[in-house]
């Protein structure tokens, strides 16, 4: 499926997100796909996996996740001095900011004439991003990529609780962990899925890789694994489809 795509700034409370909008070509309207970077923002890397998920027949709209301070609109580079950078605008980005961020982002994508429907992902620290998308009705399902800080309350400036409020989630929602992921060990991910059972989340699937590092979906780097990452992809479309 042929794609288009087009910048956006997206006006919340205290900022304007910068945001990559991709699209099928024709009509619509398509299911809206809320989707979460890394740390590093807005990368060529980051964007090409999202065209490819959007040529499944979604709109997907990527904001950045520091619309504020000095890393607003950077794309950082996958290097110690880019991770720091990164790792500092989290710690400089509260929970209410990342929250209020989403509704603005969420009000754009339904108010398209093109979306139908609403669904979330997100990687790393945008896979907790996504799970914390998951707390809004309008969500439909939810797709998280290694989400970082879920198990230990780490996402930027506070403790937001997330795995607390787990409760609040009402659509289906499946986690990709790889079993090779410093940062989120083998106990990390047990506390996790153990944590959003107790909470009542049965509409939960979970996949494990085996062999698969943290970021093993960003093709750059030695971390990437081509083929775990068709599958992940092609995972969440079906789950997105309902199966």
């Amino acid at each position: 499926m042929k794609i288009r795509e087009e910048e956006v700034r997206i006006p919340a409370p205290d900022a304007a997100i910068r945001s990559i909008v991709i699209r099928p070509v024709g009509d619509g309207p398509w299911p809206g796909v809320l989707y979460y970077t890394d740390i590093f923002q807005l990368t060529e890397s980051t964007l090409r996996t999202a065209r490819r998920l959007a040529a499944y027949g979604f709109v997907v709209c990527v904001p950045e996740i520091y619309p504020r301070g000095e890393v607003a609109g950077v794309a950082l580079e996958f290097d110690d001095a880019g991770k720091q950078a990164g790792l500092s605008a989290a710690a400089e980005t509260t929970t209410a900011q990342f929250d209020s961020d989403r509704v603005a982002a969420l009000d754009y994508l339904g108010g398209r004439d093109d979306v139908s429907r609403l669904f979330a992902t997100g990687f790393c620290l945008g896979g907790h991003l996504a799970f914390r998308a998951a707390f809004d009705p309008r969500v439909e399902a939810t797709v998280c990529f290694y989400p970082t800080g879920l198990h230990n309350g780490s996402l930027g400036a506070d403790d937001p609780g997330s795995l607390s409020q787990a409760a609040e989630i009402r659509g289906p929602m499946m986690i990709v962990f790889g079993s090779q992921d410093p940062h989120v060990p083998a106990d990390a991910r047990l506390q996790t899925i153990s944590s959003l059972y107790a909470s009542g989340l049965t509409d939960l699937e979970l996949h494990v890789y085996r062999g698969g590092e943290h970021a093993f979906m960003r093709d750059i780097g030695a971390r990437h694994d081509p083929v775990l990452t068709d599958l992940a992809l092609t995972e969440a479309v079906s789950f997105f489809a309902g199966r």
